[in-house]
């Protein structure tokens, strides 16, 4: 069954875009475990986009998106929990199958959370203004993939 694609509200197209290359991290960790590919070199990788990508989203999430619904919200509970999963995930020292299949599935199951859930109640209640302070904290920034080590290919 073919989902009909969701309606963003402008201030959100770019956190949207940024979810996309996320659940492209986990097809390339997903490709990378099915050819046997050294854990350490997709390690890297993830490492990188964690860093570079997914630091300043969850930064920008948790100072402006999620304030808007509170931190009381069992949505925003489950969103901040995620966020700490998943940084202690990509923060293990050691690049395991494991922690690397971990990273791959929580990291798919939160942004489909967020766009599937989260992301839509909040177009719901928001306001104008609330969306015009998430649109100009978020800078809209090309993403430039590392390339260095293409293992998924």
């Amino acid at each position: 069954m073919a989902r009909t694609p969701i309606k963003r509200h402008q201030a959100l197209q770019g956190l949207s875009r940024e979810h996309h290359h996320g659940l492209l991290l986990c097809w390339k960790i997903r490709t990378g475990l099915s050819k046997k590919v050294a854990p350490e070199r997709i390690k890297q990788y993830t490492d990188w986009f964690y860093r570079t990508y997914l630091v300043p989203h969850f930064e920008l999430e948790e100072q402006h998106i999620f304030p808007i619904l509170g931190q009381e919200h069992p949505w925003i509970k489950r969103a901040l929990a995620d966020h700490r999963r998943l940084t202690r995930l990509f923060s293990s020292p050691h690049a395991t199958l494991k922690t690397l299949g971990q990273i791959e599935e929580e990291l798919e199951r939160h942004i489909r959370f967020e766009e599937r859930e989260l992301f839509n109640h909040l177009q719901e209640v928001a306001q104008e203004a609330q969306m015009d302070i998430i649109e100009k904290h978020h800078h809209h920034e090309k993403f430039k993939d590392n390339t260095h080590d293409p293992f998924w290919n």
